[in-house]
């Protein structure tokens, strides 16, 4: 409806005329009130502007007229917040099955590594019609994952995850940008999101020989001895990984917190902050030994021995969760 439009982006995602339609309808709705209000304006200053000789009226107020321009905006009002609730929330949350995406912002480009091992410089392949989900996190400053073709900006933090997600529904080369003020080349962080008809991405998925994100994990996980205190028997020193990716976890202190991105993040980067109930706090902390790309490849291998997760995929990658693999 609006690609012909020269001040619109084009749009090019699943969520983009929806955001458009609330942009469209707030501009009319204060296009009119603008209107009607400076039309009152003028009428009463016509009609009631000062007359030689003539004394003013007292003119007592309305009570119908007090609740009907109290309750008639109060409607408007909700109706806005419900429908700009229905799209936020909508844009908040991933579909189940989406192809997970790591992006790791930094002065000044944008780090993309697949789930089946691709990795990618200020560039980002994907399908068109496949939901993406994106997982992404800052090795410095803040920055702001913006593509406007596709209506979505989600700031990009460092210390921990942010999500966003899309679906392309036209291929091309779409615009990403920084909206953030990062440094002096903040105006160059800038990149593009290549999508494709699924036969010329599945074309570009086997370009080379690539190890899945999981895999890599999975070789870390045993490299950095992990699996020497996450056991499966009852010698294991840390608690059972094993299908926690989305569960509840019981904590020392007595919280319950949900095992996303975040909690394994945390975890692996400073575990003495999240001890598990029933397993001592012995866990070495990896804040400043690991790299922003071998922490998302150790969060990836985790959430892969959850099982399959409902839904398509992009490429199916060979994993074989590891029992005895667990952490804290």
């Amino acid at each position: 409806m609006f690609d012909n439009f020269p001040l619109w982006p084009q749009q090019a995602s699943a969520g983009a005329a929806n955001v458009d339609a609330l942009y469209v309808f707030l501009l009319v709705l204060s296009a009119f009130m603008c209107v009607a209000i400076f039309s009152l304006i003028l009428t009463f200053a016509v009609k009631y502007h000062r007359r030689p000789g003539v004394a003013a009226e007292q003119i007592e107020g309305s009570t119908s007229l007090e609740v009907t321009w109290s309750v008639i905006p109060m409607i408007i009002f909700l109706f806005i917040f419900a429908w700009g609730a229905f799209i936020y929330f909508q844009e908040r949350t991933p579909p189940q099955g989406a192809a997970e995406v790591y992006v790791v912002a930094k002065q000044w480009m944008w780090k993309v590594q697949h789930e089946e091992g691709q990795r990618e410089i200020n560039e980002l392949h994907v399908p068109v019609g496949r939901d993406v989900k994106l997982v992404m996190t800052s090795q410095d400053a803040i920055h702001s994952f913006y593509v406007p073709a596709f209506r979505i900006k989600q700031d990009v933090l460092p210390g921990r995850y942010t999500t966003a997600w899309f679906r392309a529904t036209k291929p091309g080369t779409y615009q990403l940008f920084c909206a953030q003020y990062c440094g002096t080349s903040h105006s160059g962080m800038i990149g593009q999101i290549v999508v494709m008809e699924p036969p010329d991405y599945q074309a570009w998925l086997g370009g080379g020989p690539v190890v899945p994100l999981a895999v890599s994990g999975e070789k870390l996980f045993s490299d950095m001895g992990c699996v020497t205190c996450h056991r499966a028997d009852a010698q294991g020193r840390g608690p059972n990984l094993v299908g926690v990716f989305g569960k509840p976890v019981a904590l020392e202190d007595g919280r319950t917190l949900t095992a996303d991105e975040n909690y394994i993040r945390q975890c692996i980067l400073n575990s003495r902050g999240q001890v598990v109930k029933g397993f001592p706090a012995i866990m070495p902390v990896f804040q400043g030994l690991l790299s922003e790309d071998q922490v998302n490849s150790l969060v990836a291998y985790i959430k892969s021995l959850a099982g399959p997760q409902p839904g398509p995929t992009m490429k199916t990658a060979s994993i074989t969760p590891q029992p005895e693999a667990k952490v804290q």
